[in-house]
């Protein structure tokens, strides 16, 4: 696979028209110079692409498994303390923190969320479509968020913990307006349940992430994209 900040995609130079035909020649220069304006690291090679479907596909099927652990989790935690047990609510969206690290690209989050609720539903799910899927998407939005204001420039484990925490907050959010409409934001339940939430997507959509994005990195399979190549360059430094 060729370098994507040296080359442009097998896209950008396949030409199938008659170059005889004036019309289409200046077509493909158009199309050409609108290519070449194209920021390098808004294109998604082919590459990037398997590899975000794959990880999609892999937290969906993670995703499926929770479904059926969670119950006794939820149990047990809960008669414990109500609320307690949105600290492992992280295992169903960090995917998209987990995302952005690897591919390093904008939509990346949105992509592989996307990628691992169709699964999961293909899988089978005992919760509904629609929100599963306008949850996944939502989480995919704010996950993005603090690599956007570095105009994705920065990975590193602070951006990854903030990234955590928004998608944390804005699930919890989300459960308390749709899912737990009879428990107060301020109640005792409502109090712990953020408290809980939150820090569970730090601790597991944000420092897990990071570490197992590192983990999956020394095994060399993402040598070929940029974040596999910067952890090789921080090994050899």
């Amino acid at each position: 696979m060729s370098d994507r900040h040296t080359h442009s995609s097998s896209f950008d130079s396949f030409d199938s028209s008659d170059p005889s035909d004036p019309s289409a020649s200046g077509h493909g220069a158009v199309s050409s110079a609108v290519a070449a304006e194209i920021p390098v690291r808004l294109r998604w090679t082919p590459q990037e692409i398997a590899v975000g479907a794959a990880l999609g596909a892999a937290c969906g099927l993670i995703f499926w498994a929770f479904n059926f652990a969670y119950m006794p989790v939820l149990s047990l935690l809960g008669a414990v303390l109500p609320g307690l047990a949105s600290l492992v609510h992280a295992v169903w969206y960090f995917s998209g923190t987990l995302a952005l690290l690897i591919l390093r690209k904008p939509g990346a989050a949105l992509y592989v969320n996307l990628v691992g609720t169709l699964v999961e539903s293909v899988v089978g799910s005992q919760f509904a479509i629609g929100f599963v899927l306008v949850s996944a998407l939502l989480q995919g939005v704010f996950a993005e968020i603090p690599f956007a204001i570095t105009r994705y420039r920065r990975y590193d484990l602070p951006v990854s913990m903030i990234s955590g925490a928004l998608v944390a907050l804005e699930y919890g959010v989300y459960l308390m307006l749709f899912r737990y409409q009879g428990v107060a934001f301020l109640s005792p339940r409502g109090i712990t349940h953020m408290i809980c939430e939150v820090i569970g997507g730090i601790a597991i959509s944000g420092v897990m992430s990071w570490y197992l994005y590192r983990a999956i990195g020394r095994t060399g399979v993402l040598d070929r994209l940029p974040s596999g190549r910067a952890l090789r360059a921080e090994r050899m430094a």
